[in-house]
């Protein structure tokens, strides 16, 4: 399940689609995330990619970013009509009108949970998976943790946020270590999680 990286280690083979992807891997997937504007920003790429690659999404990160002021989920809750006539002409971002309207909904959803739970990462990392129970990396596309979250979002309203999204975002976000046996990136993460003390 792994591939020989551009400095000659094993790295999980999805490394291997796409030049840009090591990078991503090596610096990014995997590792915990307790801030709240990234992983507002991760659910909403991963709603996003739905249909799509993760390529696609990667390249034009930072063009979302800027059309969505940096997803600050305060202020893209105030979002209009207007904006989403803008968005919908922004050749640099996916141009799909439920997926952006479900961004911003989604926003006023994360204030509101936010304000119950006093983080974001509070919230998620409650259905943080446990590694004695976790299914050999890479093997499965969803959890019983992922279900569960994608479950509780759904009565809260939130959007496009299915059990395989969910467990997308929770691989990246390092609610789980993902990583394959054997490459290289997986030790690091895994010290990465024995230090990270979870939001309460």
């Amino acid at each position: 399940m792994t591939v020989t990286g551009t400095d000659g280690q094993p790295r999980c083979r999805w490394c291997a689609a796409a030049p840009e992807f090591e990078a991503y891997h090596d610096r990014e997937w995997g590792f915990p995330v307790a801030d709240d504007t990234r992983l507002f920003e991760k659910i909403c790429l991963e709603a996003f990619q739905s249909g799509l690659s993760w390529r696609t999404i990667l390249a034009k990160r930072e063009n979302f970013r800027r059309a969505f002021d940096g997803f600050d989920f305060r202020r893209v809750a105030r979002f209009g009509e207007k904006d989403v006539a803008r968005l919908l002409q922004d050749e640099g971002i996916v141009r799909h009108r439920g997926k952006i309207e479900a961004v911003i909904h989604n926003a006023a959803r994360a204030v509101e949970l936010q304000a119950e739970h006093g983080s974001l990462a509070a919230y998620f990392w409650r259905f943080e998976i446990d590694p004695a129970s976790a299914a050999e990396p890479q093997t499965v596309t969803t959890a019983p943790e992922a279900v569960a979250l994608a479950k509780d979002l759904k009565k809260r309203g939130w959007k496009f946020v299915g059990p395989t999204t969910v467990y997308a975002f929770m691989q990246a976000m390092g609610l789980v270590n993902d990583h394959a046996t054997g490459c290289v990136v997986a030790k690091q993460v895994a010290r990465a999680r024995d230090a990270f003390d979870v939001p309460a």
